[in-house]
């Protein structure tokens, strides 16, 4: 069953297959204000407007659920550094308001099997809103 997708990249999906799914997504949503001194008083606060949203959450990579975790790493990684921004959708609506680059991923290869056959991973991705 898809659960949803990060453009054509990722996949997140459930199945007798297949087990790919994010796991604790965090989101946030911000503004930027300036601070303006003044003399015997509370500074002033002025609204500038929205900031970039931004998310992040984890993937469990592991090839006993049908996942190639060092082909899905290699992926992720190209994608990094190309910048392309992608929609990031879950239960078929889109998170933010517009589309996402990830900016960076961190990497825990937590099982390397016989001849560094990587098995099982981990990824902490994070996601910023690529205003258009």
């Amino acid at each position: 069953m898809a659960i949803g997708n990060l453009g054509s990249l990722i996949t997140f999906e459930t199945s007798d297959a297949r087990i790919l799914s994010p796991q604790n997504i965090k989101r946030e949503v911000s503004s930027r204000w300036a601070t303006h001194s003044r003399i015997g008083k509370k500074p002033l606060r002025q609204f500038l407007g929205a900031d970039i949203e931004k998310v992040t959450f984890t993937i469990k990579l592991d090839a006993r659920h049908g996942v190639r975790p060092r082909t899905t790493i290699d992926r992720i990684e190209q994608h990094v550094r190309s910048g392309t921004p992608e929609s990031l959708i879950i239960g078929g609506k889109k998170v933010g308001s517009s589309k996402m680059t990830i900016n960076s991923i961190s990497e825990t290869w937590d099982e390397v099997w016989n001849r560094g056959e990587l098995v099982r991973a981990s990824l902490d991705l994070t996601l910023e809103e690529y205003p258009s």
